[in-house]
């Protein structure tokens, strides 16, 4: 992945399978720096889209944003991955976290402990990666003589978590390369997260660079209105499944829990104040969003990745944002 003030579009989840090879391609040749697969389930494919996009492009950075770490065992997504790293060599990064907590136990698979999970998966997913062979019963994964037949043949793959509350968030800045964070980040939460990040690389003793990538839903528009109203959905999609860090930090998990019970979805659509949208999204005219990514980059991320909504005009986006985001950027 590259380094500093980079500007990525997120893939996947709304954006139908048929259209990731078209907005990969669209997106190498206007410009992004980075693509990042999304997996939000039950949507599109986060292993199958990071495949596709690489495979229609030549140099852009492609990263996994974010699989989670207990729907795969840590031998097949280390597996994965490893296949990726070597058939696209440097231009692979792979995105672990837990995944939404009421789509995990759709499946029935929500960890007793949601931290112990994602420690031992990335450590597990690490350590094979590297070659070794591991044995391991009676913790959250289990492992008999299990080792790759095909390890990394290079540099190591970066390994980043999606993650959000502080002790997860510590514990990426302790184990893992980078951090994602997820949608509806606010400018404060990226500072606090930071710290947090940060309080786990002092424990760990490192000194390496760790990547900060804030996710951040978003419509361009010569009418800012109507970039605004694309957002709303969208985000009521994402805070309705519940509070957590990221509305904790914003001051809003009062109120959000209250719409929340009062109509899901719905209530929180119709519900939530306008000055949401203004901090939780990147929406607005060509010159309010590059101000507001510039304002991301302020706040300490390395890297703003944006999930354009709606997503069937996503080649639209892509265009309008080459054209007349990424120069006030940049």
């Amino acid at each position: 992945m590259t380094s500093g003030d980079s500007i990525g579009l997120v893939l996947g989840s709304a954006v139908a399978p048929h259209l990731l090879q078209g907005a990969a391609q669209m997106a190498e040749s206007s410009g992004f720096d980075e693509l990042w697969l999304a997996e939000d389930f039950f949507f599109t494919g986060g292993i199958s889209g990071a495949a596709i996009a690489l495979g229609a492009t030549e140099r852009i950075s492609v990263g996994l944003g974010v699989v989670s770490a207990v729907v795969r065992h840590p031998a097949l997504l280390a597996m994965e991955i490893s296949t990726i790293s070597a058939t696209f060599p440097g231009r692979f990064s792979a995105g672990i976290g837990l995944g939404v907590p009421d789509w995990i136990r759709q499946m029935g698979l929500h960890p007793k402990s949601p931290l112990a999970a994602m420690r031992a998966c990335v450590t597990s997913v690490r350590e094979l990666l590297r070659g070794e062979t591991l044995d391991a019963e009676g913790g959250v994964f289990a492992f008999d003589d299990v080792v790759l037949t095909y390890p990394e043949p290079g540099l190591p793959t970066p390994i980043h978590m999606g993650v959000s509350g502080p002790k997860m968030l510590s514990l990426s800045g302790e184990i893992a390369d980078g951090s994602i964070l997820s949608v509806s980040a606010s400018h404060e939460y990226v500072r606090w997260a930071r710290e947090r990040i940060n309080e786990g690389r002092t424990k760990a003793d490192r000194t390496d660079p760790h990547r900060l990538t804030v996710f951040a839903i978003y419509s361009v528009d010569e009418d800012p209105i109507a970039a605004r109203r694309a957002v709303r959905e969208p985000l009521a999609f994402y805070r309705s499944t519940g509070t957590n860090a990221l509305s904790d930090v914003y001051g809003i998990s009062d109120e959000l829990r209250s719409l929340i019970d009062l109509g899901g979805f719905e209530a929180v659509r119709d519900g939530m104040p306008d000055h949401w949208i203004e901090d939780l999204t990147i929406a607005g005219s060509p010159a309010e969003v590059a101000s507001k990514i510039r304002a991301f980059y302020e706040a300490g991320a390395d890297s703003v990745a944006l999930f354009p909504m709606p997503s069937d005009e996503i080649d639209r986006m892509i265009s309008l944002t080459a054209k007349k985001v990424l120069p006030l950027v940049r």
